[in-house]
C-alpha cells in the first residue's frame, strides 16, 4: 500500500515536540475488519511510540478515516464510517484513550464476471477456457475482497501456465466497483500467448559426477508439449539419484521462440563422501544408533560404495553396497551383501545375504531383478530343541534366489497422499542342489488404498500376502524368507513379529501371511489429526489351524516434513493386552 509508506514517513519527519502524546486505542468493527485496523492503521501501529508530539497525534487522527476506506474497500465494504472519540484519563501519565468506531456498510457483492481469452490457446485448447469459467472461484453474488480477486486471477492464469502455455498472462483486468449499489462488475483478459514444445537439456553445475547421470534419468522427449507436472518429474528423478542435493528446471518462457525450447537443469551436487548418524526409538525393536559413510564416486567413475550399521536392542544390521550410476535405459547394477540379527519372540535369527541387482526407480514404477545367496541359522534363545510341529529346524540353512519386484505408486501426493493406491509385489524361487538346501517358491504382495473424505477427512485401506510353496520339507527353506506378523505396520496392538506358530512362547515363522487393515484419519488442523482403526492378520503353516488376531485402538497424527507421524495406542484383542506404536507413515 503505496499510502501507507507515505504516510508513515510524513509521520516520522515531523518535528518532535517536546510533550509526549501518550494514548492507547480501542476499535469497535465488524469481525472482517477489526484484525485488519488492528494491524496496519497508523494510530494503531504508532500507539508504543513515546516519541510522539500532539501535532503528530493530531495528523494521525485526522487520516483515520482515509485510511479505515482504503482498508476496508479491500474487504467489499466502500461506505464504511468511522467515529472518534478522544478521552482524557486523570491517571499521572494523563494518557489519552481514543474509542475507534467503525459501521462498516454494506459489502459489495459480486453483479458479473466477463473472461476473455485471446493466443494460441483460443482455437487449440477452447476446452481449456471453458475449464477456467466454469471453474472461476469468484462467482457472481459472493462477496467482492481484493484478496479473493487477485486469487481468482491467478487461478485462471496457472491453468494455462501449466500445460502448453508457458508464456501466458493477464492481458487485462478490471473490478468496476459501484459503491452506491454494492455492486462489482469484474473483467479479465488472457493472452495464452503460443504452445510450448521441449527440447534437449541444458545442464549447469555439474563438477564432481557426469552430466551422463542427468540424461540418463531424464524421462522427456525431445519435441513434447511443455507441462509444469513433467518438468518435476524431471527434478524428482535427479533428486532421486544419490549424487545431487537439489535440482532446479525450468525453460525460457520467451513467447518469439516457443518451439523446441530448452529445458534448463541447475544442479547442486552432493560432496563426494558423506559421514551420517543418528539415534532413535522404534516400538517394533527398541533404541537404535546408527552410522553410514558413503563414497560418490569410487573409482572416478560415480560408482556409489555405501555402508550402513544399525544397532537396535532386538536387531542389528549391516550392509555393504557398490552401485554403478544409472545406464542409458536409467538402471542402476549394483553388488551387495548385508548381515541382520534378531532376537524376537524367543527365535534369535542370523542371516547373511549377498547378490547382484539391477534396478530402475521412475516417477510411477519401480522394477528390480534380483538374485541373491541367503545363508540363515536360526536357534532358539534358551537353546531348547524346537518342536517336531514348526516347519524350520534349527541351524544353518541356504537358498540361492534369482528373484523380481514391481511397485506402483498411483497417489496424488508422494509424501501426504489423499487419493489413489499403493502396490507391491515380490517373486522368488529356488532350486535344490543350486546353493540351495530345499526346492521353493516365493510370493509377498502389499497394496493400500487411499479414499478423501469431505475436504480433510481420509480413509486408509491396507493388505498384505506371503506365501512360500514348496513340495519337500519346508524346514530346509532359509528363515528369513517365511513370514510373521504383528507390528507397526502389520497388526498393531500386538508386538513385533509375535504372530506366528506359536510354541511354548516361543514364535517362529511360518508359510504364509495375511493382514488387513482400516483406517478413518479426522484432520483437526492442517498439521494435526486423529485416527481409528481395525486390524487383523494371520500367519500360519496351513489354513486349517490358522488363528486371526485383531487389534483395535486410536492415535494422533502430525504431519512432519518428511511424512505422517502416527502415534497410536491399540488393544490387541486375543492377547487382551495395550500397546504404543509409533511409526512414520511414508509411502512404500
Amino acid at each position: 500500500m503505496k499510502w501507507t509508506c507515505r504516510l508513515a514517513i510524513a509521520v516520522l519527519s515531523c518535528a518532535a515536540g517536546s510533550a509526549h502524546a501518550a494514548y492507547k486505542v480501542d476499535i469497535d468493527a465488524p469481525a472482517p475488519l477489526q484484525k485488519m485496523l488492528k494491524e496496519y492503521l497508523d494510530l494503531v501501529r504508532y500507539q508504543d511510540r513515546a516519541d510522539l508530539s500532539d501535532e503528530q497525534l493530531q495528523f494521525l487522527l485526522d487520516t483515520v478515516n482515509d485510511q479505515v476506506v482504503q482498508l476496508a474497500s479491500t474487504e467489499g465494504y466502500f461506505t464504511p464510517k468511522t467515529t472518534i472519540k478522544v478521552e482524557q484519563s486523570q491517571d499521572e501519565k494523563s494518557t489519552k484513550h481514543i474509542k475507534l468506531q467503525v459501521e462498516a456498510g454494506p459489502q459489495t457483492k459480486i453483479n458479473a464476471v466477463d473472461i476473455t481469452a485471446t493466443g494460441a490457446a483460443v482455437q487449440q485448447d477452447p476446452a481449456r477456457i471453458a475449464d477456467i469459467r466454469k471453474n472461476w472461484s469468484l462467482p457472481a453474488g459472493a462477496p467482492f475482497r481484493q484478496e479473493d480477486w487477485d486469487t481468482a486471477k491467478n487461478q485462471g492464469l496457472e491453468k494455462l501456465q501449466q500445460h502448453k502455455y508457458a508464456a501466458a498472462r493477464i492481458a487485462e483486468s478490471q473490478a468496476s466497483v459501484d459503491p452506491d449499489d454494492q455492486q462489482a462488475d469484474l473483467t479479465v483478459q488472457y493472452d495464452s500467448g503460443p504452445r510450448f514444445t521441449l527440447g534437449p537439456l541444458q545442464i549447469t553445475g555439474t563438477k564432481r559426477y557426469p552430466e551422463s547421470i542427468i540424461r540418463n534419468v531424464n524421462p522427456l522427449n525431445i519435441g513434447e508439449e511443455y507441462d509444469v507436472n513433467r518438468l518435476l518429474s524431471l527434478q524428482r528423478q535427479i533428486q532421486n539419484t544419490p549424487y545431487f542435493s537439489n535440482a532446479i528446471v525450468g525453460i525460457d518462457n520467451d513467447p518469439e521462440n516457443p518451439d523446441m525450447t530448452p529445458v534448463k537443469v541447475q544442479v547442486t551436487e552432493f560432496p563426494t563422501q558423506r559421514i551420517r548418524t543418528g539415534v532413535g526409538y522404534a516400538t517394533d525393536t527398541g533404541a537404535q544408533v546408527e552410522g553410514r559413510y558413503t563414497h560418490y564416486n569410487v573409482f572416478n567413475k560415480a560408482y556409489v560404495f555405501d555402508s550402513q550399521l544399525r544397532l537396535e536392542q532386538k536387531r542389528q544390521y549391516g550392509l555393504l553396497n557398490l552401485a554403478m550410476p544409472p545406464d542409458s535405459k536409467n538402471f542402476v547394477n549394483s553388488v551387495n551383501t548385508s548381515m541382520e540379527r534378531t532376537r524376537l519372540e524367543g527365535v534369535d535369527l542370523r542371516s547373511l545375504r549377498a547378490g547382484i541387482k539391477r534396478a530402475r526407480t521412475g516417477e510411477l514404477y519401480d522394477t528390480a531383478y534380483t538374485l541373491t545367496y541367503y545363508r540363515d541359522e536360526l536357534q532358539q534363545e534358551n537353546g531348547a530343541t524346537l518342536p517336531s510341529n514348526t516347519v524350520i529346524s534349527q541351524g544353518k540353512h541356504q537358498a540361492l534366489v534369482p528373484g523380481f519386484s514391481w511397485a506402483r505408486r498411483n497417489v496424488d501426493d508422494p509424501i501426504f497422499p489423499r487419493h489413489g493406491n499403493l502396490l507391491t509385489i515380490e517373486t522368488g524361487f529356488a532350486l535344490k542342489g543350486v546353493i540351495t538346501d530345499q526346492t521353493f517358491g516365493r510370493i509377498y504382495g502389499r497394496f493400500k488404498q487411499y479414499l478423501p473424505v469431505a475436504k480433510r477427512d481420509l480413509i486408509i485401506f491396507r493388505t498384505e500376502l506371503g506365501g512360500v510353496f514348496t513340495k519337500g520339507a519346508a524346514s530346509q527353506v532359509p528363515a528369513s524368507l517365511l513370514f510373521r506378523a504383528g507390528g507397526n505396520e502389520s497388526v498393531r496392538g500386538y508386538s513385533y513379529d509375535s504372530i506366528g506358530n506359536e510354541q511354548n512362547g516361543t514364535v517362529y515363522p511360518t508359510k504364509y501371511l495375511v493382514t488387513g487393515s482400516a483406517e478413518y484419519q479426522r484432520w483437526f488442523t492442517e498439521k494435526w489429526g486423529a485416527a481409528v482403526f481395525y486390524d487383523v492378520g494371520a500367519a500360519a503353516d496351513n489354513w486349517n489351524n490358522k488363528t486371526f488376531y485383531n487389534g483395535v485402538g486410536a492415535g494422533a497424527r502430525w504431519r512432519s516434513p518428511v511424512g505422517s507421524l502416527n502415534l497410536d495406542l491399540a488393544y490387541g484383542v486375543q492377547k487382551k493386552q495395550i500397546r504404543p506404536h509409533i511409526s512414520l507413515g511414508i509411502a512404500f
